[in-house]
Parts: structure tokens; sequence; C-alpha cells
């Protein structure tokens, strides 16, 4: 299977963060900007995407203090102990996540500029590397807007374009549906160039070498560039449906031109390059062995998905948790404290497999799969956007994410001796669970709901802010919570608020969203 920052977006601008943990074969391999005196466009290039990594790879910090108790919780795909202030995000969690993507944004600016100062020979040999790094940008920022609106963008991170000047340099906040505007205009450009570009052997030999996603795979990049597009088509698909329809049509019924993830040999992953490499440190103390091992605490395996797969013979079962005692059982989010404290003291509770997720010491980045665009391709044929078989989409996608995480469970390094090896994976078994009640599409009406249910599932713990955006733009699979009495925000919120930092550094431009700024306002696609 092919693989598949300070406070605010002006002092992220100031500081290049990169977060780094024994990466010296990485930077051997793809150069650090920051630790090089020769800016180019090659290494801007490799540093847009290596300081996303703590986001796109699995990491302690990632899970433990950003992750899991935030969307992990309001997508129920972890379990835990009920508590005072539950659903609230912590500053932290907040913080980190807002700055590193304006620390990715500060290395993407400074390579607009190298590349806007090229002369015009060059900037046609290196234009992949601007197309690539586009994609790869908007990625992020799709979701960094999923998870607050409206953001500093068109004009933040231009401290060092503009001069030094701090006063130009403050960014004002960007409205969150014109940036889905802009970025849906360009990757359609970004598309269409990258079906007619050529590359001289010498930059194809250098993109290669920088380029650790795709290593250097041009077919590659326009799937993930047309799959994004998908991807955030569907998203805004209750509000602007003319263009979800249009464009979704274009792409799905021209695909020499507009090639999306269809196959899991496709997949858009950071595949790990070594057992020394920062992408793979998942044995070592930063790495997700600690972010769902930690305390013994992070790893529960959640009563409604657990219980939803045990009870319907979902394949994936065995791959995704570890019995405890011989069992299968979640932790029920709506039962009281102490209920749940003395079902996990006896031991009955089920937890994340440990070789497919915290000790899989290849376990790659996950970006685009192909079982996620065959969910779009279901939900598109469904509600007539474009035509096609949904039920054949829908149960393609089912295969190909039971496929992934036999895939994901078959790269470990580690044995659970308790339950291993594995049974291996049979015709029947799939079959069976296409058949059954959760996953049966001629037996169901709610055709969305099945569609729901199984995004829900297949993006899990790995792909949480898109688990979390399409729970809300759904609002299914019906979750149940308990209420916190005890707080001000008594459900999980529907997004997060602005950083204490970003609210007072930037408050001028702050004050046009405060407004809105609050647990419980919709981001704007968020209508049902």
């Amino acid at each position: 299977m092919k693989k598949l920052i300070i406070t605010t977006a002006l002092l992220a601008s100031i500081v290049l963060t990169f977060n780094s943990c024994s990466q010296s074969k990485l930077e051997e391999l793809y150069t650090d900007p920051s630790k090089t005196s020769t800016a180019t466009v090659e290494n801007f290039f490799a540093g847009v995407m290596q300081s996303a990594n703590l986001y796109t790879m699995h990491w302690y910090w990632r899970y433990f203090v950003v992750e899991n108790s935030t969307m992990g919780h309001y997508t129920q795909v972890f379990g835990w102990v009920n508590a005072n202030d539950q659903y609230l995000p912590s500053s932290a969690a907040m913080e980190d996540r807002w700055t590193n993507y304006y620390g990715m944004m500060r290395n993407f600016r400074e390579l607009e500029d190298l590349y806007a100062n090229l002369p015009e020979d060059d900037k046609a040999d290196k234009k992949i590397f601007m197309l690539a790094a586009r994609i790869f940008f908007y990625d992020q920022t799709e979701q960094i807007v999923t998870m607050w609106g409206d953001i500093p963008w068109s004009e933040a991170g231009k401290l060092k374009v503009n001069g030094g000047d701090l006063a130009v340099s403050l960014a004002k906040y960007d409205n969150a549906s014109d940036i889905y505007t802009a970025m849906l205009d360009d990757l359609k450009t970004i598309a269409d160039e990258l079906a007619t570009i050529e590359i001289v052997p010498a930059i194809a030999s250098s993109f290669t070498q920088k380029d650790y996603l795709n290593d250097g795979d041009v077919m590659a990049w326009r799937r993930y560039a047309n799959s994004l597009r998908l991807r955030m088509l569907a998203r805004i698909s209750d509000v602007n449906a003319s263009r979800t329809q249009t464009e979704i049509g274009a792409i799905l019924g021209n695909p020499s031109q507009y090639p999306i993830v269809e196959d899991n040999s496709q997949n858009i992953l950071i595949d790990c390059k070594g057992p020394d490499l920062w992408a793979c440190q998942n044995q070592h103390g930063d790495g997700i062995r600690e972010g769902l091992e930690t305390w013994g605490t992070q790893n529960y395996a959640p009563a409604a998905m657990l219980n939803m797969m045990k009870n319907n013979g979902d394949p994936r079962l065995r791959v995704y948790f570890e019995p405890s005692m011989g069992e299968y059982q979640g932790v029920d989010p709506t039962a009281n404290a102490t209920a749940q404290e003395t079902f996990i003291a006896n031991n009955l509770v089920a937890r994340y497999d440990s070789a497919t997720f915290s000790r899989n010491n290849t376990l790659p980045g996950t970006i685009v799969t192909a079982a996620e665009v065959a969910f779009i391709k279901a939900e598109a044929f469904q509600k007539g956007w474009v035509s096609g078989n949904a039920k054949t989409a829908y149960e393609t996608g089912i295969r190909q994410s039971i496929e992934y995480y036999y895939y994901l469970n078959g790269m470990r390094n580690f044995f659970n001796f308790s339950k291993d090896p594995e049974p291996a994976l049979t015709e029947d078994e799939i079959t069976a669970y296409l058949a059954s009640s959760v996953a049966n599409w001629d037996g169901n009406a709610d055709k969305i709901n099945l569609i729901a249910t199984q995004k829900w599932i297949h993006f899990g713990i790995l792909q949480m802010v898109q688990n979390w955006a399409e729970l809300r733009r759904f609002d299914k699979p019906s979750l149940n919570f308990m209420e916190d009495v005890s707080s001000t925000l008594k459900f999980p919120p529907v997004r997060f608020v602005y950083p204490s930092g970003e609210k007072q550094l930037n408050a001028d431009n702050y004050s046009t969203v405060a407004s809105k700024d609050n647990y419980t306002t919709k981001i704007w696609w968020d209508v049902n």
C-alpha cells in the first residue's frame, strides 16, 4: 500500500517553530529552512510540511494535550470519566493548535516571497513546489477554519515580507466562507495546472528528494488536490448547493482531468521512512504511545462505537480494540463518574489496539483515504448532486475502510500476546457485516445516517478534526452525552474560541469577530 508561533498570527511571523526530537535523519533528507543559511524554494517547501508534522503525524502533545479531551470527547471516539467542565477545551489545547498553524503559515509566506522573487525562467521550472505547497497549506487551513471559523488569513504571516513593520503586519480576520471560496477557486486552478505541468529532470529529482509526502509523484498531488476539493465541497453543500453540485459533477465526470483517491494504494499518507525519523517516534517519550497510554487513562474504548462494532460483526473490531478479561466493553458516557470508575477499576474496559495504534512504530499520518472519498461519492449520488450508484460507493467505502485498518495492523512491530495473531480477514465477514442492521443499505431508510456512521468509524482517532466536522455537519450518528450541570458549557461545543493571546495581541482585529467568539455559535456551514 502506497503512502498513501507564538500566540498570534502576528507573532507566528516572528518565530519559526519546529517541534523537534531526534530528527537528524529527517533533517539530512529534508532540510529544515530555519537551520540553513541558504533560503531556497526547495527548502521552504519541505519546511511547510515539517512545521505541520505535529498534527499530521502521531504525537503525545497532539493526543494527550489537544485532541483526546476535546474532539476525542465531542465525537465519542474515546471513553472517559465524566468530570466538571469536561467539555471545555483547555487553553493549552487551543493555543498550541492555533500557534502551530501560524508557524506553518509563516513558512508558507516566506516560500511565496522567495518564489515571487525568482527570475521568470526559475519560476517556470520550480512551479511544482509552489503548487504542491498550496495544496498542503489549504488542507491545513481547512482544518483551522473547521475549528474556529473566521481567522486571520489573507494578511497573516507576513511580518518578514512587510519588512518587520508590526503595525502593517497585524492581520485582519477573513470571513470563513470567503476563505473557503478562495481556496476552492485556487484548488481548481492548481488541479488544471498540474494536469499539464512539465518538469525538467533536475527539478523532478529535487522535488522527489524534498517531497516526503508524495515522493515527487505528481499524479498523487493531483489526486490529493481533487480529493481535498471533494471534501470541502461536501462540507459546504448545505449552504452552497449549486457550487457543490456543479464542481463535484465536474470532478467525478472527468476522471482523466481530475483524478481522485479511489483505491487504498493511492491513499495520501505520510509514511514513516525509518525507525529513527521524527515522524516515527511512536515508541519514544513524545510519541503516540505516550499520548494514548499515559497514566493508563487515555486509550479507553468508547461504548457507543465499540458496541456498534461488536453487535454487528464489524471486522474492524479486532484490529481497532483490545478486549479486557476476554470481553469487548467500552466506557458509557451517560453513566455517572462513580459507576465509570468502578467499571474501569475492575479492569473491564477495552482499549485501543496497541499493535494497530499506540505501539505501531510505523503508523503513517493519515491525510486522505479512498474510504473517505468513496463515502463522499455515496453522499453525492444519494443526494442527486451527480448520477451514480450510491449503494456501490457506500459499500466500497466500507470495504476500503476495513482493508485500511487491517493494513495498519499488518505493519505492526508489536504483538499483543493475549490475542495475537489476529484471525485473517475473510470475504464472508465483510459480506455478513454489509448485511448487518447497522450497515445494510437496502434495509435502512436513512441512507445519510449510514454514510455518516461509517465516516465516524473510519475517521476514528486518526482524523479527529474531520470527524468532528462531519458529526456537526450531519448531526449523525446520534450520540448521547451526560449534561455537565457544573459548567457554563453543558454539552460539547460547536467551535473553539480564540486563544487568549490572540485576543490580547491582535485586539483591534479581534474586535470584529468578538461577538461570535463563543462555544455555541456554529461554523457557517453547520446549518443542521
